[in-house]
């Protein structure tokens, strides 16, 4: 091995050793006279406490505005039952009373563009926001709309044409949200936990009925 390459390996040797003894120094010095001088305090279930034996002016005014925020956080969380719908990662989370009921997969959106002409599409996606149940149905009948006909390359029929009408395919219940979106079962299960719908929210047959069973009409609906 070269001189210099040897050098090089031991003033490298020497950093690590010099590093590992600076750290070592720091969990059993540096870190309790951090404590004891008051400058560290632990955050604990929306508490910070003060370090021991030191007053903490900063602490006390942490703990007021920790406070603050969660007086406001349960202003604005509803009371009741409501549904918060996470489309990035296709979950649902159910609340009652505050407290978490159920949660689990479901389906929303694909971004899908579909296009007839120059001057009409649509993009198969979920709506964001806050929405409220404002219909619940059991045994649904789907509507077919135009985009689903020129989805399966078929001819648009009349508005109130029989083949418009398809029964079984939105399972034992749904849930309006309004403007045609609303939160159904599926024939196609094995797809829950993927963005595959047309704009709508999919469940399982399960938690579907607990979340007809638990959200009333007016209940909110948190997407995002």
């Amino acid at each position: 091995m070269k001189k210099e390459e040897w050098g090089s390996r031991l003033f490298a040797a020497g950093l690590t050793i010099a590093g590992l003894l600076a750290f070592v120094f720091w969990v059993f010095a540096g870190v309790p006279w951090l404590k004891n001088a008051g400058f560290l305090v632990t955050v604990n279930n929306y508490h910070v406490e003060e370090a021991a034996g030191a007053g903490v002016p900063a602490a006390k005014a942490l703990n007021a505005d920790i406070g603050s925020l969660k007086k406001k956080l349960e202003r604005l969380t509803p009371g009741g039952s409501y549904l918060v719908v996470n489309t990035s990662d296709n979950t649902f989370f159910l609340y009652k009373e505050g407290k978490q009921v159920r949660n689990g997969i479901c389906s929303t959106g694909s971004y899908v563009k579909l296009e007839l002409n120059d001057e009409k599409h649509w993009v198969f996606q979920t709506p964001k926001g806050v929405f409220s149940i404002r219909g619940k149905i059991v045994s649904p009948v789907w509507r077919k709309p135009d985009w689903a006909f020129i989805e399966e390359g078929l001819p648009v029929p009349s508005a109130n044409d029989p083949s418009r009408y398809e029964r079984g395919v939105l399972g034992d219940y749904a849930m309006s949200l309004g403007d045609g979106y609303l939160i159904h079962g599926t024939l196609y299960k094995r797809f829950l936990g993927q963005p595959v719908t047309h704009g709508c929210i999919r469940m399982n047959d399960e938690d579907l009925e607990d979340t007809y069973n638990t959200l009333p009409i007016g209940a909110k609906v948190f997407i995002y």
